[in-house]
């Protein structure tokens, strides 16, 4: 290694537990006695001499060029800090591993076997085919491993460029029961219709469907898979269905898969609209368990895939803390 020459710092890189540290030249110059000086002795100086440099001013520049490289260094490894408060860490790890998650699911899917006999049971000579309009993700496909990989990169909001590699690498497994209850409503000879809000560009449609293939799920074709691009609004592909088809059951994790008017942005209207129409969540509606993602969160944020902002992170803990006891001391 080069000698380093008296009263000057080289600069140089090192490497430890992943942590770039840089440090940059800084030249110590000996004192010129310019803080006591008079005006009259400031200003003798030969002519063509360049400005001495003020000690403080290149130390503190110095440090600033130091600071940047760490700050940068800083930031990488927060990716993975595992101190740090995430907002999805509970949710994912209730999704991931609680036997309960399991059972709304299996619920969830015997209720709906329940109700499709019964109105299997009901039905008039003459009456259209029959049918069921399912949800596809969180409702009969599992996105547990996506939002797995999200909350191991360090994030805590949704992810659209993660999410469009998950998907078209086949990411979803089944939900708890799904695969079962779809294989018995096609014994039964009622006919499954899925709608869907996705967009991974122009091969979109190719990809729902390879998801749905590679788990064996029935009536995975194009006249039974319909994807919304352009819009989370499921009712004119809903509507257009009923117009042919004796719709029995419809399964989702979201209101919005249900009705559009729940799609509003304030939190205690939606629940109201939802209280308005309780009577049909267990009957006509089977609603699935999804504490990650929906339009619940356009209640809180106004949109439903919000930024990774302080602001929204604000937002959140606001909509968190909106009922807390206020009793403690």
């Amino acid at each position: 290694m080069q000698a380093i020459p008296r009263g000057r710092v080289q600069s140089f890189c090192k490497h430890a537990n992943s942590l770039r540290i840089c440090v940059a030249p800084i030249e110590a110059r000996p004192r010129l006695g310019y803080e006591n000086s008079t005006p009259a002795a400031m200003a003798h100086k030969p002519q063509g001499s360049s400005p001495m440099p003020n000690p403080r001013t290149t130390i503190a520049a110095a440090l600033l060029v130091l600071a940047a490289p760490l700050q940068l260094a800083l930031a990488d490894t927060a990716k993975t800090d595992t101190s740090s408060p995430n907002l999805l860490t509970a949710a994912v790890a209730w999704r991931q591993t609680a036997a309960e998650y399991r059972a709304l699911y299996y619920q969830g899917f015997n209720l709906a076997k329940l109700r499709l006999d019964q109105a299997l049971a009901e039905r008039k000579p003459g009456a259209r085919p029959p049918a069921i309009i399912s949800d596809l993700d969180d409702t009969i496909l599992s996105s547990n491993s996506y939002w797995g990989a999200l909350l191991s990169q360090g994030k805590d909001f949704f992810d659209d460029a993660l999410w469009d590699r998950w998907v078209a690498a086949n990411g979803p497994t089944l939900t708890p029961g799904a695969l079962d209850f779809l294989d018995y409503a096609k014994s039964r000879s009622v006919e499954i219709f899925y709608v869907s809000s996705r967009d991974q560009g122009d091969r979109t449609d190719e990809y729902a469907l390879n998801n749905l293939r590679n788990l064996k799920v029935p009536f995975a074709d194009k006249e039974h898979v319909t994807i919304l691009r352009e819009s989370s609004n499921k009712e004119p592909a809903q509507k257009a269905i009923a117009e042919r088809y004796d719709v029995l059951l419809m399964l989702g994790d979201n209101l919005n898969d249900f009705k559009r008017r729940y799609y509003v942005d304030d939190a205690k209207q939606r629940a109201a609209l939802l209280d308005e129409d309780r009577a049909q969540f267990g009957d006509r509606f089977i609603l699935f368990p999804n504490p990650t993602d929906g339009h619940w969160m356009k209640a809180i944020f106004g949109e439903s895939e919000p930024a990774d902002t302080p602001a929204n992170r604000a937002k959140f803990r606001a909509a968190a803390t909106s009922g807390a006891w206020k009793g403690q001391d």
